[in-house]
């Protein structure tokens, strides 16, 4: 869950006030950090303070009842506790008394600017600092995803593939970097957003592939991490439309595509799981249930992006995404149209997962045969990634060899951590039936 809490960190309290703490955590972490490293300029400060608020919540809550507002009782206890603990360690990082005179956070993102107003998102400014081209990418995605999502640092290392002592070392040394250099706590002006942008987009595009199909934990989705990265690319989509003289059209169509991709995909997010929690695949969804004013409003924006002609590597994926949305039926999908977008997409990013799932999209328009040819030069790169044996699984499946399929099942799943795929995996063993 939180960052600091460990796995279970509600556990010992009674189960409606840790559930309702839990979830507050989850939705509000990234807005209150943000607050407060906005009102007190240091990272390391700002989440110490957070986290004695969380603790005091977990004793106050427990024998005084949830209060009425708990983002704005979780924002007046962690300035309290940052005043406490400026005024021991005598830290230049802000004035004590300047603190106290603060007026309460705004915790809600504002829904309709004028144009003249400022952004007033403070997590698009964490975002920001944390995409500052000072830090390296995996520091900056890391350090992103860990503050702003407010995952774990086990968490973060599972989605990195990294031990969880090397995802510690670089996210203390990100935080140490930004203190150290003075990155500033801001959106930049226009004439420096241009730089910033790609490494923006790739936080936000990361944030949402994290909700979207959780790493670890008993929930396939993290539906307040796709809906903070959906939130947070309309003030960006708004950001980049006011300042469009300083920002090209080639990352202006990109900040649109990234948005489309995200609404095409999280139209589907009530389908996606049934009514015992388990894990239902696109060709086996109720496509009555998704959300149809998402597609329609996601296929605009693909339009939008293309008609700029300029594509590029989000455009193409939510290009992808909608030839799914347009289709009446899966048995309807055009799956030659998709393998030809991913060859499209690899102009632009040539990747291993990429690949991968052009060799999906072969397997389903011209054959799992077909497919497998295309998944043997990939095992090097990707024998620890659970998908690509998840994929040869289901291609052995379709030609009938059980045991290989069987066997990439299984290694799928001992590298699958999240608790609804794992049951998924294990039930597609059991569809195997016994060895022979």
């Amino acid at each position: 869950m939180g960052c600091f809490f460990g796995e279970h960190p509600f556990s010992f309290l009674n189960d409606s006030t840790s559930h309702f703490l839990e979830r507050v955590h989850r939705q509000e972490y990234g807005q209150l950090l943000a607050t407060l490293i906005g009102w007190l300029g240091d990272m390391e400060l700002a989440e110490e303070a957070l986290q004695d608020a969380f603790l005091a919540a977990v004793e106050h809550w427990e024998r005084e009842g949830v209060p009425h507002k708990p983002g704005a009782w979780l924002t007046t206890t962690a300035r309290r506790k940052a005043i406490d603990r400026l005024r021991r360690s005598r830290s230049d990082a802000a004035d004590p008394q300047e603190l106290e005179t603060l007026p309460p956070a705004q915790m809600a993102v504002t829904e309709n600017f004028d144009d003249a107003g400022e952004i007033p998102d403070e997590r698009l400014k964490l975002i920001f600092t944390c995409s500052h081209p000072a830090l390296p990418l995996e520091q900056r995605i890391a350090l992103t995803l860990h503050t702003l999502g407010g995952l774990t640092t086990a968490e973060v290392a599972a989605a990195f593939l990294v031990p969880v002592p090397t995802m510690a070392q670089r996210l203390v040394r990100a935080k140490r970097k930004i203190k150290d250099a003075g990155i500033p706590f801001y959106v930049p002006p226009a004439h420096l957003l241009a730089e910033r942008l790609d490494s923006v987009l790739t936080v936000l595009y990361l944030i949402f592939t994290e909700g979207y199909a959780a790493t670890a934990g008993d929930a396939l989705i993290r539906h307040e991490l796709c809906d903070d990265a959906i939130r947070l690319c309309r003030v960006l989509e708004l950001l980049t439309r006011r300042t469009h003289t300083d920002v090209p059209d080639t990352q202006y169509a990109e900040v649109l595509g990234l948005l489309g991709l995200m609404l095409l995909h999280h139209s589907r997010r009530t389908a996606r799981v049934g009514a015992r929690g388990e894990l239902i695949l696109l060709g086996d969804q109720d496509r009555s249930s998704w959300d149809r004013r998402a597609i329609q409003e996601g296929l605009a924006l693909v339009e939008k992006a293309f008609n700029m002609g300029h594509p590029g590597a989000y455009q193409l994926q939510a290009a992808i995404s909608a030839v799914h949305a347009r289709a009446p039926a899966a048995e309807a999908t055009d799956w030659p149209q998709i393998a030809a977008l991913y060859g499209e997409l690899r102009r632009f990013e040539d990747t291993p997962i990429i690949r991968l799932n052009q060799a999906v999209a072969v397997s389903l328009a011209a054959g799992p045969a077909r497919g497998l040819r295309l998944l043997e030069p990939l095992a090097g790169e990707l024998s620890a990634y659970a998908p690509f044996h998840l994929a040869r699984a289901d291609m052995f499946r379709r030609t009938g060899q059980t045991e290989q399929a069987r066997e990439a099942y299984r290694v799928a799943l001992d590298l699958t951590q999240n608790k609804v795929e794992r049951e998924f995996i294990l039930g597609r063993i059991t569809s195997l039936g016994e060895r022979q």
